[in-house]
């Protein structure tokens, strides 16, 4: 069996932050989180890596964060997510500049991926170490037998919001042995004074969420049948969202996971992390991370430069 791959999903261009955060300096050696994600990936076990980004920021990405990866020990491949990157039967509005969704990203890099298992992650979302010691060792022994086996980090929620504004989970449901049963996207989850809530209709009604409610924060392991079935799932996809709403509709990589559950054709292991997630969804959350990355340093948990030079 071919060992993990790591997937890093980096092609979306940041509304709510303003720029492109997937290179944004975080560390003092001009760092971004992903740099932080490939060490601890690399502790983990992880030897391959796979960027998803858009040809549009090709050349910045690669003089930045593939150059400050070269002397590390990891095979850097990079696949690019476009928005014409679509079965050929179909046409891109013209209007249309975003790619498709976190589903269309993985099967961007279907050819990068290859046979192997894999891991997903956001280019711009800290995990923590434990997530990714966790994700390799499911995988590394994993493999698909009567049903699909897949796994996925949960995080607890109020580990994952953020004060400055709302965020996009996916809500989790579990059963029996931390196996997970459903997931909803909630695209509008905010911290209130009196704890945290969702909206679906623009913040006219909200419902509260415990603190406690276990979310996906996108980090998914796979065996390579998901990209198949994917595949078979984005023509339908396309299908309704050239109809409905052919400008801003995604693929979501949770719906293709929820749609095998219900089909009774996959189990995802439900690995539960106790870090705090950390992340830049606004400009605002930027000196959070960067004073979390400090005290990581000053407590020897990463070196004061992660590939050994200044950038």
């Amino acid at each position: 069996m071919n060992k993990p791959i790591l997937v890093v999903m980096a092609a979306g261009m940041g509304s709510r932050y303003g720029g492109l955060k997937q290179i944004d300096p975080i560390g003092p050696c001009g760092e971004a989180i992903l740099d932080y994600s490939i060490y601890d990936a690399i502790e983990a076990g992880f030897d391959t890596v796979v960027f998803v980004i858009k040809e549009a920021i090709k050349d910045i990405f690669m003089e930045t964060v593939v150059k400050r990866l070269s002397s590390a020990p990891i095979e850097i491949r990079v696949a690019f997510q476009e928005v014409n990157n679509i079965p050929s039967k179909y046409t891109v509005p013209e209007e249309r500049t975003k790619p498709w969704g976190t589903g269309h990203a993985v099967l961007s890099a279907k050819e990068a991926i290859g046979n192997s298992p894999f891991a997903v992650i956001n280019s711009d979302d800290y995990y923590g170490k434990s997530a990714y010691k966790l994700i390799y060792s499911y995988l590394e022994d994993q493999r698909d037998h009567e049903k699909y086996n897949y796994c996925m980090v949960g995080y607890e929620l109020s580990k994952t919001v953020t004060e400055n504004g709302y965020v996009s989970r996916g809500i989790c449901g579990i059963r029996g042995e931390r196996y997970l049963e459903t997931i909803v996207e909630r695209t509008r989850i905010e911290k209130i004074k009196d704890g945290i809530h969702f909206t679906i209709d623009d913040g006219n009604s909200w419902i509260s969420l415990p603190d406690e409610t276990i979310v996906s924060m996108n980090l998914w392991g796979f065996t390579p049948s998901l990209i198949e079935e994917a595949e078979l799932r984005f023509s339908s996809f396309l299908e309704q969202a050239l109809l409905t709403n052919p400008l801003k509709a995604e693929f979501f990589l949770p719906t293709t996971v929820s749609e095998l559950l219900k089909e009774s054709k996959a189990t995802v292991k439900v690995l539960t992390s106790t870090e705090k997630w950390y992340g830049v969804t606004y400009a605002e959350d930027k000196h959070t991370v960067k004073a979390f990355i400090t005290s990581m340093i000053e407590e020897g948990h990463y070196p004061y430069s992660l590939w050994g030079k200044e950038n």
